[in-house]
């Protein structure tokens, strides 16, 4: 019975800890925001810095040429990207007007051909055609209101990787060169980064091939589509779908059917090019997560840190999966959020292992 009730203890202390930590980082998302996207990308561009270290040029020389790099980057995706974020957010009303017109003529020609019109045109009332554009809006708006803050993530960023150059001799020096226990937090990171610099190749193949489809169809703010494409490709599945869905029904409204299904069907080519051929196997397994820890983590980590955390989603829930994935004991559970495919292929190991 004691130890019964002293179980009940320990698991309504850790559920308490967990409400508390996730309470207190949505209070002090205004600091964890800038500090995440630091990590996100000293995760990416750690790779680079480390080569050009390994080619003999130094560690605060390496760090800068990196650093100088992403403020280029920055500066002119900021410059660009901005301006277009605000004639869109200025345009946004009257597009949403046109595509309110729209739905009411369809709704209305489908109620005069069917038997129950007042059913038809009650839907009226429930469908709300401009939410993915509002959506859209809101998100490109989030993250240009966390660049506001880029010196600050520029800088926090340069002195994580300084510190990332010397870690490995600290812990050697501090904890002895033999200590195993330190090599899951390597393997961790090592697959971290690799997920992340993957993601990140095609994800920018992914927004350069939507910014070149909506440019040839015509479509306005062809600039905006291919970076909202580029950002919601860190969302698997969903995140092709939020991404083309605002893109479709504006070519609907600006330019007509045949225009919107054109660009449909761009949206869909680019998905399979990138997201079913490509990066599966550029992947490889062990990176895979279930669309319903997709669903669910978009939704918490969106409320949790809002629109940016929409985004980091999938690179949040990934560390989650890894380090659970690092250790045995744990395993389990990185398991149970992974995909289908990474349960078979552990299934496949698992056989391998015992006719071995």
């Amino acid at each position: 019975m004691d130890t019964i009730s002293g179980r009940n203890a320990s698991t309504a202390i850790t559920l308490a800890a967990i409400i508390v930590i996730v309470y207190g980082m949505q209070a002090a998302k205004v600091l964890l925001v800038p500090f995440l996207l630091a990590v996100f990308l000293a995760l990416i561009t750690v790779r680079p810095m480390l080569w050009l270290q390994k080619h003999r040029v130094p560690s605060f020389l390496a760090a800068l040429i990196v650093l100088i790099l992403i403020m280029l980057v920055l500066a002119v995706a900021g410059t660009i990207v901005g301006a277009s974020i605000a004639e869109f957010t200025a345009a946004l009303p009257s597009y949403q007007a046109r595509l309110d017109l729209l739905v009411d003529r369809v709704i209305r020609l489908a109620a005069t051909h069917m038997d129950d019109g007042r059913t038809i045109e009650g839907l009226s009332d429930l469908v709300d055609p401009g939410w993915a554009m509002s959506l859209a809006a809101t998100i490109l708006n989030g993250l240009r209101d966390v660049l506001t803050d880029t010196f600050l993530i520029l800088f926090t960023m340069v002195f994580i990787l300084l510190e990332a150059s010397t870690v490995q001799t600290k812990v050697m020096a501090a904890f002895g060169r033999s200590a195993e226990t330190f090599e899951d937090a390597r393997i961790f990171l090592n697959n971290l980064g690799r997920y992340l610099g993957i993601k990140t190749l095609i994800s920018m193949a992914t927004g350069l091939t939507a910014w070149t489809v909506t440019s040839m169809i015509g479509l306005d703010f062809a600039l905006l589509w291919g970076m909202l494409a580029f950002l919601l490709n860190y969302v698997p599945t969903i995140g092709s779908i939020i991404a083309a869905v605002p893109a479709v029904l504006l070519a609907l409204v600006q330019l007509g059917v045949g225009e919107a299904t054109a660009t449909a069907i761009g949206y869909v080519a680019i998905n399979v090019v990138f997201g079913v051929i490509l990066e599966p196997r550029w992947m490889g397994y062990g990176v895979g997560i279930s669309p319903l820890v997709v669903f669910t983590g978009l939704i918490f980590w969106g409320w949790v840190f809002g629109p940016v955390g929409m985004l980091l989603s999938v690179p949040l829930t990934m560390t989650l999966k890894l380090a659970l994935e690092s250790d045995n004991r744990t395993r389990w559970v990185a398991i149970l959020l992974g995909s289908g495919r990474d349960a078979e292929h552990e299934l496949a190991e698992q056989d391998a292992r015992q006719s071995a």
